[in-house]
């Protein structure tokens, strides 16, 4: 895996935002301030109590809300005994580079007891994305949806306003400390241990032990329409998703709208994330129904092979008193590996590609890359004892270069002109060591390190391939008129992806945690990218 109606009430926002309206000349610009306190807050999952890393002492954080156009400022403060950045996932950061998060990408870390103020206007997006921690494993549990809704008095494409906008953010929960975890895998270079349960909004539900008191519960009106906002926190799983006796019409994926389809069944990668319509009965069922999540993998190693659920449930118009018992219905999830499955879902996705919501696909590149993504292993330590295949370390690669983060923020040697000694600029067009990336792996899986990243000049079109992509047949069957827009996106095991885009955001980008971008400025001074703030965290 390659690793987006009425504004809501102002009573939600109290707790994590204040409005302020800035008047500049003929237009009012709304600027949205919240403050995002991180802090450890003990909670209570799985019959376990511990100590987690929390934004304003939820779990999952608050919900950052906004409308197409508006700016927006979160004064994050570390509170924390740990560093700390937030990546606000998807959000085009036009001209706003020292804002994106990515801890030594774009700025070096909130240190305990620091603060930094993240300022970024929301710019041709509409739907959900989310915001989480970039640093460590430290996303698990510091992370939060982020609405974008569009602008005052602009409906949406797909018909009226749904009745209730709900987000619903899949997560992982460990009984263990994750950074523990993490850091277990570090030394050892094997595998991290897996989660011991997804979540619905932060809650196992009914099917873990001792869990049944924590499940997320959807009320709904017959006959009503409502929008679910999903997004996938998993740190590490493709999960699909389904609601017993229910379609799902999937209205718009990365904040970006496409054609309307309905499905049974979606799947969602980590980092996606997804707008669908559900429309309850029309009549009260005298039912409950599940909804379930659980994993897609092709691959041999280890993972959580769990199912979580959530109910839904009507609001019944003549109640009769309580205790009681309703049937609840389970939908049926694909297998486990069922790539047809996703392949099928995939397919279905387009871009909206209308006057209003145009698809930017460039029709003409300029430079070509072929990536390999892959999990390749690094000799273990003198006397050292690893866990990776014959004793070896796991490490994951591009091109089979593994990337390491450097101790200065890319971003800020690039922007100053000192990247001696911090990053080079070679990184690898095609894989160093090709094979047969679908068949049977080399003999030596070996993978170097380095700090290496991609520098393109602005403006460049950029083509992007992964895994045994045919040069010659293949490229006539792009889709060069209505792809789907995204920012995330999964490929399966032996499978490939063709990716084009338009550099034309100057500065550091990221790409799957394992490598980075550099788009040089272009010739214009709104081509530039501006000075760093005074703020940003210092190294």
């Amino acid at each position: 895996m390659a690793t987006a109606s009425s504004l809501l009430p102002c009573s939600l926002l109290v707790a994590a935002a204040a409005l302020m309206l800035c008047t500049l000349g003929a237009e009012s610009v709304i600027t949205r301030q919240y403050q995002f306190d991180v802090q450890t807050t003990s909670v209570t999952r799985l019959c376990s109590t511990k100590s987690v890393v929390t934004v304003n002492g939820q779990y999952p954080g608050p919900t950052l809300f906004a409308r197409e156009g508006d700016h927006v400022e979160v004064k994050v403060v570390n509170r924390s005994p740990y560093n700390m950045s937030i990546h606000w996932h998807g959000i085009r950061q036009l001209l706003s580079g020292w804002a994106d998060g990515p801890s030594y990408i774009t700025q070096c870390p909130i240190r305990p007891g620091g603060s930094y103020v993240y300022r970024f206007t929301i710019v041709g997006q509409r739907g959900t994305l989310w915001w989480h921690a970039h640093i460590s494993w430290l996303r698990a549990t510091v992370h939060g949806p982020i609405v974008i809704l569009p602008p005052a008095g602009v409906g949406y494409p797909f018909g009226p306003a749904p009745h209730e906008e709900v987000p619903v953010m899949f997560g992982e929960w460990w009984r263990n400390d994750t950074e523990a975890v993490i850091s277990q895998a570090l030394q050892t270079g094997g595998g991290p241990n897996v989660s011991d349960a997804y979540t619905i909004n932060g809650l196992p539900g009914p099917l873990y032990n001792c869990s049944a008191q924590d499940t997320f519960k959807l009320k709904v009106k017959p006959g009503k329409t409502y929008m679910l906002r999903l997004i996938n926190a998993a740190l590490n799983d493709e999960l699909f998703f389904s609601i017993a006796n229910h379609t799902l019409t999937v209205v718009d994926v990365d904040a970006v709208y496409v054609k309307p389809f309905t499905v049974e069944t979606l799947i969602i990668a980590p980092g996606q994330t997804s707008n669908v319509l559900l429309t309850a009965k029309p009549m009260y069922p005298g039912a409950s129904y599940y909804m379930l999540a659980r994993p897609y993998t092709t691959t041999q190693g280890t993972f959580d092979n769990t199912t979580v659920a959530g109910v839904l449930e009507y609001e019944d118009p003549c109640p009769t008193g309580a205790g009681k018992s309703f049937p609840v219905f389970s939908p049926t999830l694909p297998q486990i590996n069922d790539t047809n499955a996703v392949s099928n879902f995939t397919a279905k996705l387009r871009s909206l590609a209308s006057a209003e919501y145009p698809a930017a696909v460039p029709q003409v590149v300029d430079h070509r890359f072929f990536f390999t993504v892959g999990l390749g292993t690094h000799p273990c330590a003198v006397n050292g004892t690893c866990q990776g295949p014959n004793g070896s370390r796991f490490a994951a690669s591009i091109n089979n270069v593994s990337f390491v983060l450097p101790t200065t923020a890319l971003l800020q040697s690039h922007f100053t002109g000192k990247s001696k000694g911090v990053y080079a600029s070679n990184f690898p067009y095609y894989p160093l060591q090709p094979f047969n990336y679908t068949g049977t792996p080399p003999n030596n899986t070996n993978v170097m390190n380095g700090t290496k990243v991609l520098v393109l000049p602005f403006g460049a079109n950029v083509e992007l391939g992964f895994s045994n992509f045919d040069a010659v047949n293949d490229p006539a069957k792009f889709n060069l008129f209505d792809p789907v827009e995204r920012n995330t996106v999964g490929v399966p095991a032996g499978g490939w992806v063709a990716i084009r885009f338009h550099a034309d955001n100057p500065g550091a980008h990221e790409l799957g945690l394992k490598m980075a971008w550099l788009v040089q400025d272009g010739a214009r001074p709104d081509q530039k990218l501006p000075p760093p703030p005074l703020d940003l965290p210092k190294c």
